[in-house]
Formats: C-alpha cells, sequence, structure tokens
C-alpha cells in the first residue's frame, strides 16, 4: 500500500486517503498522517423524539429522547429515506454543540421525560468520536445513550463504544450479499454488529426496510428471522415499508399488505415483531 495513504479504521471501508481527501463517508478525511471528523459537535438535526421513533419499541416506552445527527453515511443506499441529511457532505448547514452543551440541555429536558440522547439521522458511527466523548459523558450524568445506525463498523471500534451506550437499532438492510453490494457494502459487517451487541448485554432491536422487488422475499424474511431467534428470539424486529426516495422514485411504496405477510412470517421464530409505517 502507497505509504503516503492513511487508512481510516471506523468501518469495513477502510478508506485509504492521501492528505485532504475525504472518505466515502464524507465525513472523515486524511490530515497530517492522521484520520480527522469534519462533523465533530455538527448538527443538522436536533428533537426531543418519542423513543418508539427511533424505533424502540421495548426498551424505555413511554418516554423522550434527545435525537442528534450530523451529516454523511458510509452506506449508499438508492432509497435513502433520509438523504437530505445522510447524503450531504462537510459543506451541509449545521450548528456546532460541544458534547458538554448537548448532554447539558439533555438534562434540562428530563422533567419532560427525557432518558438521555440518541445517535440517528444520519450514520453516528462515523462521528465516532463525538458520540464517544458525549456518550462517556452522558454515562456519567445518569443519562441513557442509544444509536441508531446501519451497523456498518468494524468489530474493534464496535467493542470499543458498546460499554458506554444502552441500546442500539441496528438496520439489517436485507438477507443477501447481493442486496448489500447495491448499498455499497456488505452484510457480514452487519451481522456481526448485531451478533456482538446482543452477546454483550446491550438492548438491541432491528429494523429492515422493505423495498419492493428488492428485499422482499418470504424466504429471505423466514432465514433473517430464524438467524435472528437463534442469537436472541427476544430480540425486536421491526419490519417498516418504504416510500419513494432518493434514486428510487420509480419505484413504488411498499404495499401494506407485503409488510404485514413479512411480520407473520418472523412471528414464526421471533417473540416481538412490529410493522411501521403502514
Amino acid at each position: 500500500m502507497d505509504k503516503s495513504k492513511t487508512v481510516c479504521d471506523i468501518c469495513p471501508h477502510h478508506c485509504a486517503l492521501v492528505d485532504g481527501q475525504t472518505g466515502l463517508c464524507r465525513a472523515r478525511a486524511a490530515n497530517g498522517g492522521h484520520i480527522i471528523s469534519l462533523s465533530y459537535g455538527r448538527l443538522t438535526s436536533l428533537a426531543l423524539d418519542p423513543v418508539e421513533k427511533k424505533p424502540f419499541a421495548r426498551w424505555h416506552s413511554g418516554h423522550f429522547i434527545i435525537s442528534v445527527g450530523s451529516f454523511g453515511c458510509n452506506l449508499r443506499c438508492p432509497f435513502c429515506q433520509n438523504d437530505t441529511i445522510s447524503q450531504v457532505g462537510q459543506d451541509a448547514e449545521t450548528e456546532t454543540i460541544t458534547p458538554a452543551a448537548l448532554v447539558e440541555l439533555a438534562e434540562r429536558y428530563v422533567p419532560r421525560g427525557n432518558v438521555g440522547i440518541a445517535f440517528t439521522y444520519n450514520e453516528p458511527l462515523i462521528g465516532f468520536e463525538f458520540v464517544k466523548d458525549t456518550a462517556t459523558l452522558a454515562k456519567e450524568h445518569g443519562l441513557a445513550t442509544a444509536l441508531v445506525t446501519n451497523g456498518y463498523i468494524t468489530q474493534e471500534k464496535l467493542c470499543d463504544i458498546l460499554p458506554i451506550i444502552d441500546a442500539m437499532n441496528i438496520d439489517l438492510k436485507g438477507w443477501s450479499d447481493e442486496y448489500y453490494r447495491w448499498l455499497g457494502g456488505h452484510i457480514e459487517p452487519v451481522k456481526e454488529t448485531i451478533a456482538t451487541a446482543i452477546e454483550s448485554g446491550c438492548h438491541v432491536e432491528v429494523t429492515t426496510l422493505i423495498v419492493p422487488g428488492k428485499n422482499d422475499s418470504e424466504s429471505d424474511m423466514d432465514e433473517e428471522a430464524a438467524w435472528l431467534a437463534a442469537l436472541n428470539k427476544d430480540t425486536p424486529l421491526h419490519i417498516s415499508r418504504y416510500f419513494p426516495r432518493y434514486h428510487t422514485m420509480d419505484i413504488p411504496a411498499t404495499p401494506t399488505e407485503t409488510v404485514y405477510r413479512l411480520a407473520d412470517i418472523a412471528r414464526k421464530h421471533l417473540t416481538y415483531v412490529y410493522t411501521g409505517n403502514c
């Protein structure tokens, strides 16, 4: 490998970058022989959301959570449901906040039912440093921490951050590597993330967005649910309806009956299966 390049160790892409070059995620770059975060403390979105909106169905139900997002993503889902945040880069309009200020804000909303901080909206783990710094401080203040993530992270970085994360909703976008290649990645790292997180004792829920003609196979859902059940049959699975967005405006919204049918199949294996966007 060219020694003038620096390799990013956050996700399985392992982008090798020359100084000044930005990685595939648009949020990390090489600078002086180091990989730096371009998104540290830069928020594109901040809201007090119901916990169920993340979605979490079996973790702090009935409460709220301060939800924050930045910019960039390390996958390229053509159907991205949040492309105005995730698919932009460092030129995105942002407000800057420190971990301490964010924790203070979260504490201020505890009387209104806030339980902590969720890192969400774009792919939070490409902003690993900010997530880790903020989550560490949040735990010191007795706040809960949550990640809503595509799970595309190296095992080393996942194990580094898991001790300070209380809950994860992980996208399992489909059940084939062919499908994940369409999204710009591979399935195995995501499966490893789910398995490691469940084994660690972190509260894990999984979401699969169903895109017509792409990942709506009954046999795939049967295999996916069986695999999750082998890890822990009480792992909640959210099966969600897709709507035309970004580069898939020619693919119609998922029929609700498809979502319900796949949920019935998943319930043969899993205790908790939920339908979303129906």
